[in-house]
């Protein structure tokens, strides 16, 4: 029917215009960027989606997740909506709670009419200048595991925004949950979708820990009778945690681009789970170029067993000058959890005890400085 042949032009369009910028400029090696509102199955080999000409209200906001989620079991990853709607103009609240919904979704990006009222950050006031500024800093923090499940998109077909079904399958209760969303497997997004709220409802699949990604606090257990956590969520404040069991990579320092965050070193997050273990992957490449094709690129898997975390290199692909520019280091270590203070923690590749704090109310342990690269095989043992 029409709608199909009207999709599939869109989508071949798209490809052309992909395919034609690495043609033109093959000597270049530059992954191109193309973005397109039309698509068909396939596109995602071709560029970024985003949902169209959306409206600066909160219905709008609320149907955001559903599409999203609906393109990505279709295997459409880089996809998003418009931040604070493309028709309209948001008020302060309105455009915080989407930019906030928005760091944690695929494509990330503002975009709107040119009718419409300006809403660079500092257009809406001090206080929400600070509100927006933090979601963008939380969303350049995690590029690091975007990046990684992006890379597991390409390979594996694993959407990188999941539904709660997908990490839970036989979890009757998650099947119509459609306004709360997994990061790859670790992260859980409930975000504010109404207006004047401060509290709200949180479903927790039962079946794992979670902790706050904020306060680093544990949440309380739920169970499949009461799956359901009150939580606070004022203004400054978007529900998001991370699953026990789980290691993300972020970047903390601040910067003005990607390009000048490359070299910068991780912080690990890790989040035990009941038997105190957890698991997490990095992937890296140069981040502009084909070379990752023919295995210019780095991965490595990280575990934590029976107190001792260590980093197992699984390919390591990259030049002397890639590793030059992005040595892999890692400048601090933050694990939620960890139940007692350990007397020592030993770098058991070189023997070094390493500097590290335990927070007791939180049960957080933070080693500072531990001097090792996910480009290399380590580990670290805490007595």
């Amino acid at each position: 029917e029409h709608r199909e042949w009207h999709n599939i032009y869109g989508m071949l369009f798209q490809r052309a215009t992909a395919e034609g910028l690495v043609m033109r400029h093959a000597e270049k090696n530059e992954r191109p960027f193309v973005l397109s509102r039309a698509f068909f199955a396939g596109s995602q080999k071709y560029g970024a989606i985003w949902t169209g000409d959306n409206t600066a209200t909160w219905e709008h906001l609320q149907s955001t997740a559903p599409m999203l989620l609906s393109l990505n079991i279709g295997a459409l990853s880089f996809v998003g909506a418009d931040v604070g709607g493309f028709f309209g103009n948001p008020n302060a609240e309105l455009m915080t709670r989407w930019m906030q919904a928005g760091a944690y979704q695929p494509f990330f990006r503002g975009h709107a009419h040119h009718d419409s009222q300006r809403r660079e950050p500092w257009m809406f006031g001090e206080e929400t200048l600070h509100r927006l500024r933090r979601s963008a800093i939380a969303r350049y923090a995690l590029l690091p595991y975007f990046y990684t499940l992006f890379h597991e998109a390409s390979t594996t077909g694993m959407p990188v925004m999941r539904p709660l079904w997908m990490q839970y399958p036989t979890e009757e209760i998650l099947f119509p949950i459609d306004d709360e969303w997994l990061i790859g497997s670790d992260l859980l997004i409930k975000p504010v979708v109404e207006p004047g709220v401060t509290k709200m409802k949180v479903l927790f699949p039962p079946a794992d820990r979670w902790y706050d990604v904020d306060t680093m606090e544990r949440m309380p257990s739920t169970t499949v009778e009461i799956p359901e956590l009150v939580v606070d969520c004022p203004l400054d404040k978007i529900p998001v945690y991370q699953r026990g069991g789980s290691i993300i990579p972020r970047k903390l320092r601040l910067r003005r681009s990607t390009q000048m965050m490359i070299a910068d070193p991780y912080t690990l997050f890790v989040a035990l789970d009941g038997n105190g273990l957890a698991t997490g992957r990095m992937y890296t490449d140069d981040e502009h170029s084909f070379d990752h094709k023919s295995g210019r690129y780095a991965s490595a898997l990280l575990e934590m067993a029976t107190c001792q975390l260590s980093n197992s290199v699984s390919h390591q692909g990259l030049t002397e000058l890639d590793s030059s520019v992005n040595p892999g280091m890692i400048e601090r270590i933050v694990i939620m959890g960890f139940e007692t203070e350990p007397s020592s923690a030993i770098l058991t590749t070189t023997g070094a005890k390493l500097q590290f704090l335990y927070e007791q109310d939180a049960n957080v342990l933070v080693v500072r400085k531990p001097n090792v690269s996910m480009l290399d095989n380590w580990s670290i043992q805490f007595q």
